[in-house]
C-alpha cells in the first residue's frame, strides 16, 4: 500500500525553474539599464532645478500640449505622470498576470512569500506615515511611502554585484511589481477626487474592443494603439487617475499562446513558445524603462534644495520625517515581519546558503521608493507640500541605498562562493545542473 505522497517543504527565496530564471535575468538587464537612466535624469532635473536657469525648469515643466478639443491640452509634467507612466504600468500588469498565470508563482506557495511581502510592506510604512505625520494634518499622503521603484531598486542590486544570487533578484523584482499594482489600486480608490462615471463607463467600450483583438491573437499597433488611447482617455476624464488604464488594458492580453495548426497552445510549464503577455512585454519594456519612467524622473524630480540649512529645514517638517521613517523604517519591518510570518506559519525555510541577513538587505533595499513615490506626493499634495514630498522621497531613498549596499557588501564573500559553486556545477552548455531534466 503506498502512502499519499508529501509536497516538498516550501523554500523561501529558492531557485526559480531554468527557463524562468532566464526571463527574469533578460527583464533584470533592462530594468537596471533602465535604472541608470532614471538615475541620469533625476539627477539632471535636480542640478537644472538649483542653477540659475531654475526658471526655465518651471517654464518647461509648463509648456503645454495636446487637443484641446478632447480637453488633453495638459503640460508636460502631466503628460509624463499622466500619459507615460501608464505604459509602465501597463508593463507591470503584464508582468504580474504572466506570473501568476504561466510563471513559477502559478504555485500558490510561491506566490505567498512576495505577496505577503507586498503587503506587509505597503501596510507598516503607511502607519508610521500617519503616525508621525497624521497628527499634524498631513494623513493624506500616507500612500506615498509604501512603493518601491523597480528600476531604481534593481540599478542598485547590479551595483552592489553580479554574483548576488538571482533568487534575491527574483524575489525583489517579483515584490516590487505586486508593489506597484496596490499602489495603482490606491490611487484609483483613495485618490480620486472627483468621478464622472459617464467618460468611466464609456471607457468599457475602447477596452472590451481592445480585449477581443487580443484574444483573437491581433497584435497590429495601428489596430490597438487607437483603442488603448481612447480607453486612456475616457478613463483620464472619469477622474480616475489614467495610469490605471493601462494595468486595465494589461489584463485582458492573454499569457498563454493560442492554439495553432501546427500543434496545441504553450501550456504554463512551456515556455517555448511565448504568448501575446510576453511578446507585448518584450515590445514595451525598454519604452517603460528607458523613456517612460526616465522622463517622468525628469520632470518630477527637479525640487530647489534651498542650501543645506533649508534642505534641513524640509526634513524636519512632519511630512517629510514621516516618508523618510517609512521608508527607511516602515518598508524593510513591514517586509521582513510578512516574510517571516509565512515562514513561521507553513515551516517555511531560506534556501540553502541563504540567511535571514540577506533578506534584510533586500527590505532595505526595497525602501526606495521613488517613481510611484513621487506620482502619490503629486496627487496628495500641491505647493509647499510636494516640494517636502520630493526632497523627502529623494533623502530617503538615497538613505535606504546606502544602507542596503552596507548590508548587502557585507554578505559580497557569500555571493562570490555561492556563484562559484553555481559556475562549477555547470555544464558545457553553460546551463547549471540543478536545471536540467531528470
Amino acid at each position: 500500500m503506498t502512502g499519499t505522497p508529501t509536497r516538498p517543504a516550501l523554500r523561501l527565496l529558492d531557485r526559480s525553474t531554468w527557463p524562468e530564471a532566464r526571463r527574469i535575468a533578460d527583464i533584470l538587464r533592462k530594468e537596471t539599464i533602465g535604472g541608470a537612466l532614471l538615475l541620469a535624469a533625476a539627477l539632471a532635473a535636480l542640478i537644472w532645478a538649483n542653477s540659475p536657469w531654475a526658471q526655465t525648469y518651471q517654464d518647461l515643466r509648463a509648456i503645454e500640449a495636446g487637443p484641446a478639443a478632447l480637453h488633453l491640452n495638459l503640460d508636460l509634467a502631466t503628460w509624463a505622470a499622466d500619459g507615460l507612466l501608464a505604459i509602465f504600468f501597463f508593463v507591470a500588469g503584464l508582468e504580474l498576470k504572466r506570473e501568476f498565470v504561466a510563471g513559477d508563482l502559478r504555485d500558490l506557495r510561491r506566490a505567498a512569500v512576495p505577496v505577503a511581502a507586498a503587503f506587509g510592506g505597503v501596510i507598516v510604512p503607511a502607519l508610521v506615515y500617519l503616525a508621525i505625520a497624521g497628527a499634524a494634518g498631513a494623513a493624506r499622503g500616507w500612500a506615498i511611502p509604501t512603493a518601491t521603484d523597480i528600476a531604481f531598486a534593481l540599478a542598485v542590486l547590479a551595483v552592489i554585484g553580479r554574483s548576488l544570487p538571482d533568487a534575491l533578484r527574483t524575489f525583489l523584482l517579483t515584490l516590487a511589481v505586486v508593489d506597484d499594482l496596490i499602489a495603482i489600486v490606491v490611487i484609483a480608490v483613495f485618490y480620486t477626487s472627483q468621478l464622472a462615471l459617464l467618460p468611466l463607463v464609456g471607457a468599457l467600450v475602447p477596452l472590451l474592443a481592445f480585449a477581443v483583438l487580443v484574444r483573437r491573437g491581433v497584435r497590429s499597433w495601428w489596430a490597438l494603439l487607437p483603442l488603448a488611447f481612447a480607453t486612456w482617455a475616457l478613463v483620464h476624464a472619469s477622474g480616475v487617475h489614467a495610469t490605471v488604464a493601462g494595468v486595465l488594458l494589461a489584463l485582458t492580453v492573454p499569457v498563454l499562446a493560442r492554439k495553432t495548426a501546427n500543434g496545441p497552445a504553450a501550456g504554463p510549464g512551456n515556455a517555448t513558445v511565448p504568448g501575446l503577455a510576453e511578446r507585448f512585454e518584450h515590445r514595451f519594456r525598454p519604452i517603460s524603462a528607458g523613456v517612460a519612467v526616465p522622463v517622468f524622473a525628469f520632470f518630477s524630480a527637479g525640487v530647489a534644495l534651498g542650501g543645506l540649512s533649508g534642505l534641513g529645514q524640509t526634513l524636519a517638517e512632519p511630512v517629510a520625517v514621516g516618508i523618510v521613517a517609512g521608508l527607511l523604517a516602515g518598508k524593510p519591518l513591514g517586509i521582513l515581519a510578512a516574510t517571516w510570518l509565512v515562514a513561521r506559519f507553513t515551516r517555511a525555510t531560506l534556501d540553502e546558503g541563504l540567511a535571514w541577513i540577506d533578506m534584510a538587505g533586500l527590505a532595505v533595499l526595497a525602501g526606495i521608493g521613488f517613481t510611484v513615490s513621487l506620482l502619490i506626493g503629486e496627487l496628495a499634495f500641491d505647493g509647499a507640500g510636494e516640494e517636502q514630498v520630493k526632497v523627502a522621497v529623494l533623502a530617503g531613498s538615497l538613505a535606504a541605498a546606502l544602507l542596503a549596499t552596507v548590508i548587502l557588501r557585507l554578505r559580497a564573500r557569500l555571493y562570490r562562493r555561492i556563484h562559484a559553486a553555481e559556475s562549477a556545477d555547470s555544464d558545457a552548455d553553460g546551463i547549471p545542473d540543478l536545471y536540467q531534466p531528470s
